[in-house]
């Protein structure tokens, strides 16, 4: 079988976490514990990824990638391209963990034009989501779904605006609470939705 790019969109899930870490005006903007991939789940594109491959990869990654502090990624997809273009890098991995079947990790928002271009997009109440960038080939399991197989090779993680994969959306509270807001500052806003969260889950 052929292999060929595969990329897999998961809208982005803005935690409590990244919220505090937003609202700090000296440090960077993190998006803390985003899915970043599914296994064993068919997504958008109607593919399946496997457990066992998910997890080799993701170890490979971490361990040559993120522990190097070089897992970068880029703001939207290349076409058909296999490597990473320092041009149009927005974004560090900084941590990979399991929960239950999603890959999830924390995203580092870097201060290059890219990186900055996502801050604003963040900041006026877009809609982005986190995808990954792999090659390999696939195996129909039945219509319209296709198990990826064990040649896969996971390149990065791009921010786009289209996932494939349920749930990597901004979290829909914060959404809202923005747009209720949209006169205040951000930093303000954060604050405060943050001190609400807090309230409301005591």
């Amino acid at each position: 079988m052929a292999k060929k790019l595969l990329t897999e969109f998961f809208p982005l899930d803005y935690s409590a976490a990244l919220i505090t870490e937003a609202a700090g005006s000296s440090g960077p903007m993190v998006l803390r514990n985003a899915v970043l991939q599914r296994s064993n789940a068919k997504n958008q594109n109607g593919r399946v990824y496997p457990r066992e491959v998910l997890i080799r990869e993701s170890q490979k990654y971490l361990a040559e990638f993120v522990k190097q502090r070089r897992a970068l990624g880029e703001l939207d997809h290349p076409e058909e391209r296999t490597v990473v273009n320092l041009a149009n890098v927005s974004h560090l991995i900084t941590d990979l963990r399991w929960e239950g079947n999603d890959l999830r990790g924390d995203i580092e928002i870097l201060p290059t034009p890219m990186g900055n271009i996502v801050k604003e997009l963040v900041r006026n109440r877009i809609r982005l989501g986190v995808s990954s960038r792999g090659v390999g080939s696939v195996d129909s399991l039945d219509e319209g779904t296709d198990e990826v197989q064990d040649d896969f090779n996971l390149i990065c993680f791009d921010i786009v605006s289209n996932p494939s994969t349920q749930g990597a959306f901004i979290n829909e509270s914060v959404m809202s609470a923005i747009d209720r807001n949209r006169n205040m500052k951000v930093d303000e806003l954060i604050t405060n939705f943050f001190s609400e969260f807090q309230l409301g889950n005591k």
